[in-house]
């Protein structure tokens, strides 16, 4: 199911950080530990919070702003991950680039492609951007065991 901007969203997490790198390992723990209090599996969720929030601070970093982790959960297996920052002029490469073997940076968005239903690009409100990310799980009966499905 799309989700729009407009939807209502039954769970929420926001937090914002410093664009350091602590900063964005601390949205990676803080992410994790509220994945947790939903009953949520949080590895693959963890490496996508983990890729955009190091995207936010290396690529959409500006002196004194800080970004912002969002989670959702919009809909029953639907977990929506979102990241701001505040340069909305540097918008994310959508295609792949090849990447050498010897390469040590280059493949972050590789990897939420392969672990994300779907992701992408919402600009503003100027000078913002947010790139955000949709994994599916599924639960079951009774909530107890949650597995995120390919």
């Amino acid at each position: 199911m799309p989700l729009t901007q407009s939807a209502p969203y039954s769970e929420e997490f926001r937090v914002q950080f410093s664009s350091t790198r602590r900063g964005a390992r601390l949205a990676r723990l803080l992410a994790v530990e509220q994945l947790r209090s939903w009953g949520l599996p949080f590895d693959a969720a963890a490496q996508v919070v983990a890729e955009l929030a190091t995207n936010a601070v290396q690529h959409g970093r500006t002196p004194g702003r800080d970004f912002r982790v969002r989670l959702l959960r919009p809909a029953p297996g639907v977990l929506r991950i979102e990241v701001s920052d505040s340069q909305g002029n540097r918008l994310p490469a959508t295609g792949r680039r090849p990447v050498g073997p010897y390469e040590e940076t280059g493949r972050g968005l590789a990897l939420v492609e392969a672990l994300a239903e779907r992701w992408g690009v919402t600009s503003g409100p100027p000078p913002c951007k947010t790139v955000w990310a949709e994994l599916s799980f599924s639960e079951a009966e009774g909530g107890a065991e949650v597995s995120w499905t390919p």
